[in-house]
């Protein structure tokens, strides 16, 4: 990277000594907006031309049609919204609502693809938060200023970017393939594990656990709360989303197990299971159940929450179409296999070092990728930052 930035420094040197000119995206730019289109218009003329809104999900495409307004190189902006100043690099034909703005370039000096990295990293400050509603409009866009080299300086800098976008790209592919292949590492080893021969003793919840329900905690919420409220969001993500009480409604204990009740139709938190590793820290809140092992020389509570999490006959209650909500007595009735309690401390040793290696992994690919993406952006910006041009005196 540091030889990349020499040899736009050596050509920064030769083509522009004195610095390099600003200059308002208004003076290099045309600046326009799109059409009114809702999506009765889209559904009666549906086609295969994207239309491009203020959304970014998709690239920003709001719909598809059969005609286009626009066929060349562009670069788009959201002017409204949460995502108002996103800024997008287009080529080809398409349209776009009266919610993104357009831009085109007025000479043959610029690289839109180089105005969509350094726009992109000043547009965001430009963008006003008035009534709520965050906007970036065109007059406002006509008279952001960037620095603009000659051309042949944007050409080898997007040339570099580009480079620094794919390898990102295929850094994320390649973290995200791991944890893939990982977790179905797991899995099979999980059912494999927990999967035993017909002489092997069932026994039905109630015979083996203990079951409690929680309690609302609508009225006892505050960020600063001392106990973390276990509800399905909580336990769907692991801990990571959490809500705080001021009140210990319905308390925890370690070797608790912590199951959702009720899930939406298809859900991924329906019987998922959350093992409580700590006294007074967590609070149980309603359609989450708490279960404890009845006899520990019996039954290892580490094993029982590996048998019992998102154990498939709970799942069976779960049609596809209407909510699910399990029952107290759909709970204590199903069986898990209980076997010999050194051969579940053994399954439970296996499983812990797989889950633990599932997640180190799972914590550690964002945070690979965020330290990727600071570096290039550092990068980045250095590329994009060059000496202001300096005028001669009259």
């Amino acid at each position: 990277m540091i030889k990349h930035q020499n040899k736009i420094e050596k050509l920064i040197a030769e083509f522009c000594p004195n610095g390099v000119e600003s200059k308002s995206i208004g003076e290099i730019c045309q600046v326009s907006r799109g059409r009114v289109m809702s999506k009765d218009y889209l559904k009666d003329n549906a086609g295969e031309y994207p239309v491009y809104s203020s959304q970014t999900a998709d690239n920003g495409i709001f719909g598809r049609i059969n005609t286009y307004d626009y066929d060349g190189e562009y670069l788009t902006w959201t002017t409204d919204g949460a995502y108002a100043g996103s800024i997008f690099y287009r080529n080809g034909r398409f349209s776009i609502t009266n919610v993104c703005g357009l831009l085109k370039a007025k000479s043959d000096n610029v690289n839109m693809k180089f105005l969509s990295y350094i726009l992109a990293t000043v547009s965001k400050k430009y963008v006003s938060a008035g009534m709520g509603n965050p906007k970036i409009m065109s007059n406002v866009m006509e008279k952001i200023k960037i620095q603009l080299p000659p051309l042949v300086i944007q050409e080898k800098i997007v040339k570099i970017l580009n480079s620094f976008t794919e390898l990102e790209a295929e850094l994320e592919a390649e973290l995200e393939a791991e944890l893939e292949a990982r977790k179905k590492q797991y899995e099979h080893y999980y059912f494999k594990l927990l999967t035993f021969e017909l002489s092997v003793a069932r026994k039905t919840l109630n015979e083996v656990a203990n079951f409690r329900n929680g309690k609302g905690h609508e009225k006892h919420i505050d960020e600063n709360g001392k106990y973390i409220v276990v509800n399905s969001k909580f336990v769907s993500t692991g801990g990571k989303v959490k809500k705080y009480s001021v009140g210990q409604i319905s308390p925890v204990f370690r070797d608790d197990i912590l199951m959702v009740m009720s899930d939406l139709p298809n859900g991924k938190a329906l019987a998922k299971c959350f093992y409580v590793d700590i006294n007074d820290k967590y609070t149980l809140n309603q359609r989450i159940c708490a279960l404890n092992v009845k006899k520990e020389n019996e039954l290892n509570s580490k094993y029982f929450y590996y048998a019992l999490n998102r154990n498939r006959q709970l799942l069976r209650y779960d049609n596809g179409v209407d909510q699910t909500n399990l029952r107290k007595d759909d709970i204590l009735k199903i069986k898990i296999p209980v076997p010999p309690i050194k051969e579940q401390e053994r399954i439970v040793s296996i499983l812990d070092k797989f889950d633990a290696l599932v997640n180190n992994i799972s914590t550690g690919l964002p945070a690979e990728l965020k330290a990727r993406r600071q570096q290039y952006e550092y990068y980045r910006g250095k590329l994009l930052t060059f000496k202001e041009k300096e005028y001669a005196k009259q």
